[in-house]
């Protein structure tokens, strides 16, 4: 499963020349997304959020590292054995004990890791750039002769000298590598230089690249969608942008991003991403904020009586993304700031019509009630203070027979 390939000349909503190339979802999230601290999916688990990103049409899956033990290896022969659509890849560092755990498993590509920044070559490993450069030339070979497909995972990119990075590639696909990584390790880099990076190895190379960003400035997506403008090919992301820290670039905010940014398709449907990012969230005890862009539960909910009114005559005027996209909705949220006309919609979706002077005396119950609670009344609570307020104003409001439910 590959994504669509874009028209030579094409140009995104924004003007951006696309080309005549192909932006492949990697997702790492049972990889880089279980190295999160305190963080074991089990294999159940596995398979159910496996099986969902290939279900979302999600292309490529890196789904372990066999050097970990027998119990890795296991679960990747399952996984493999699924009959998935998607490419499975697995990582692994660049040493011979390692690459050969990678075998027999069903997975037909590794990543193979190596430091390339001197911070880690020197520090990490005691060696030097030379070491780096014959290791590559050497375990690549290696790998391939066995029958693996292979990345070369720069880590550390972010912090190599771009020279330096020009070398590794070249040794890469010297070597026989198909694609090289690199890897924002620490997450310390910015949107342009990431697309400054990127160019000079588009250049430099026929290899596919891959960008691997990581969240720690909060700019792991902005990163990832540079370098899908600077011709990577190949973007790692996670669900819920779980992963190691602050966490790796989001899935959903990659293929939402590429798509209404830049008119990038890339093949994944996320109209069941809620299942998915649920389930993910419970299985890796990592609880999503509620304010996370696109899966939050608060991301799509409106309580400003301007917004409100806005959203009722038209959804563009407050509508920057279509929830339905990632399989939501907008919801109004009835609180301190809301309008009588927010609070006539709300109760029309509970079944309950109210005229103008019911809707205003509700508004003031319900103020108080946040201000008293501080939090926003649910359907319970509305209820009850219609109840309350239609017991003294019998004729303000009116039941209707069916009732809608509220979301």
């Amino acid at each position: 499963m590959s994504a669509p390939v874009l028209d030579e000349g094409a140009l995104g909503p924004k003007g951006w020349p696309m080309g005549r190339r192909q932006v492949t979802i990697d997702d790492t999230t049972l990889r880089d997304g279980e190295q999160s601290a305190g963080v074991a999916f089990s294999l159940a688990e596995k398979i159910d959020i496996a099986s969902r990103l290939d279900r979302l049409g999600v292309p490529e899956l890196e789904i372990g590292i066999p050097a970990m033990g027998a119990h890795e290896r296991e679960s990747i022969r399952t996984l493999a054995g699924l009959g998935l659509e998607a490419r499975l890849l697995v990582w692994s560092r660049m040493r011979r004990e390692d690459i050969n755990d990678c075998l027999g498993l069903g997975v037909g590509m590794a990543d193979l890791s190596i430091p390339v920044s001197r911070q880690q070559i020197k520090l990490k490993l005691k060696r030097d750039e030379a070491w780096v450069l014959a290791t590559i030339n050497a375990q690549v070979r290696e790998a391939t002769a066995a029958g693996l497909s292979v990345c070369v995972g720069m880590e550390d990119a972010s912090r190599a000298e771009r020279g330096f990075l020009l070398r590794v590639a070249e040794a890469a696909q010297a070597a026989g590598a198909e694609r090289i990584r690199f890897a924002d390790t620490v997450g310390v880099l910015e949107p342009f230089g990431v697309l400054d990076t990127i160019k000079a190895l588009r250049a430099a190379t026929d290899l596919d690249i891959e960008m691997h960003a990581h969240d720690d400035l909060g700019l792991a997506t902005a990163n990832t969608l540079a370098a899908a403008m600077a011709g990577a090919t190949h973007l790692n992301t996670t669900v819920n942008g779980l992963g190691e820290r602050a966490g790796n670039a989001a899935l959903e905010e990659v293929v939402v991003g590429l798509r209404q940014l830049y008119g990038i398709e890339t093949g994944v449907d996320l109209r069941e991403f809620p299942v998915l990012s649920s389930r993910v969230e419970s299985a890796s005890g990592e609880p999503v904020g509620w304010r996370k862009s696109l899966v939050g539960k608060r991301v799509f909910s409106h309580e400003a009586g301007i917004h409100v009114d806005g959203l009722i005559k038209d959804l563009a005027n407050y509508q920057g993304v279509d929830p339905a996209v990632v399989g939501r909705r907008h919801q109004f949220i009835l609180g301190k700031h809301s309008g009588s006309r927010a609070v006539m919609s709300v109760f029309a979706e509970m079944g309950v019509e109210l005229d103008q002077r019911a809707a205003t005396l509700l508004l003031l119950n319900i103020r108080q009630f946040v201000d008293q609670h501080k939090r926003a009344p649910e359907t319970s609570d509305l209820m009850a203070l219609y109840h309350d307020m239609a017991g003294t104003f019998p004729h303000a409001a009116q039941r209707r027979q069916t009732p809608v439910t509220v979301c």
